[in-house]
């Protein structure tokens, strides 16, 4: 088996006496698209911060392509090939949509015209920069937004560029934060599959934090990890995840069978 883009082992989060996350212990490998579900409030984005450096961990150890990211920076990180969202959009308001793609591609030149005289394909790297921005747009079917204010779109158009300006620095992997928050039924399965075949087509991976179970349950992701209480309840197929009682238990308080869910 290849080696795991992202390792995390033993991490563990504590904010004074509480312990918002504790020994979580999973790898990510490449071509995977997983899940990581748990109710509210479980520890889901703290992981995330914790693992993109937003956080400093408590304990345990993250690498990331190969990497400990211990003493490196968020944007350290970044360039190691990995890239994330937010559960709220942090678009650049002011800028166009088209702009707001063309920043984090990553090993950018400055776009200064005396350094450009001493890499003289910088302009031809800007076009290509450019043309990729546009390949992305289309892929999510916005490109007719891509001079609109990022201020004029609404809160699903915000999502799709989002996810695009994170596909801009083409991670090998990549953390989203519950991308279909408040997105309508429609465009949410579309983003869902777009994302399945950026990693069919890629190879590269994706781990996606959605609160909702019965909605990821139906995406066709490959392995889904479930936290409760700021560790690792189970890690299996969507199935077995589906079958666990002990899964329904922590959503639903124990109400209900196991077998309702995901059901129509």
């Amino acid at each position: 088996m290849s080696e795991p883009l992202l390792r995390v082992e033993g991490l563990s989060k504590e904010f004074g006496g509480l312990v918002a996350v504790g020994d979580m212990t999973f790898d990510i490998y490449p071509g995977e698209f997983v899940g990581l579900i748990g109710p509210n409030g479980c520890g889901k984005s703290t992981t995330f911060n914790c693992i993109s450096g937003l956080l400093p961990k408590t304990t345990g150890n993250i690498e990331v392509c190969g990497q400990d990211i211990l003493n490196l920076s968020s944007d350290q990180i970044q360039k190691l090939g990995f890239t994330r969202t937010f559960q709220h959009t942090r678009l650049w308001r002011e800028m166009t949509v088209i702009e707001n793609l063309l920043v984090p591609p990553r090993n950018q030149f400055s776009p200064n015209k005396f350094l450009a005289l001493f890499r003289p394909f910088s302009r031809l790297e800007e076009k290509k920069r450019l043309k990729r921005a546009y390949e992305v747009l289309r892929q999510l079917e916005i490109p007719h937004m891509a001079h609109n204010l990022a201020s004029e779109l609404s809160g699903g158009q915000s999502k799709l560029v989002d996810i695009g300006r994170a596909l801009m620095s083409d991670p090998q992997l990549l953390l989203l934060d519950e991308p279909v928050a408040g997105v309508a039924g429609p465009l949410a399965m579309k983003i869902f599959n777009d994302l399945r075949e950026h990693v069919s087509k890629t190879g590269n991976s994706v781990l996606i934090i959605e609160h909702n179970m019965d909605f990821i349950l139906r995406q066709g992701v490959d392995r889904i990890i479930v936290m409760d209480q700021g560790r690792i309840l189970m890690e299996g197929t969507p199935e077995e995840v589906k079958d666990s009682r002990e899964v329904i238990e922590a959503y639903l308080g124990g109400e209900g069978e196991a077998e309702t869910v995901g059901e129509e």
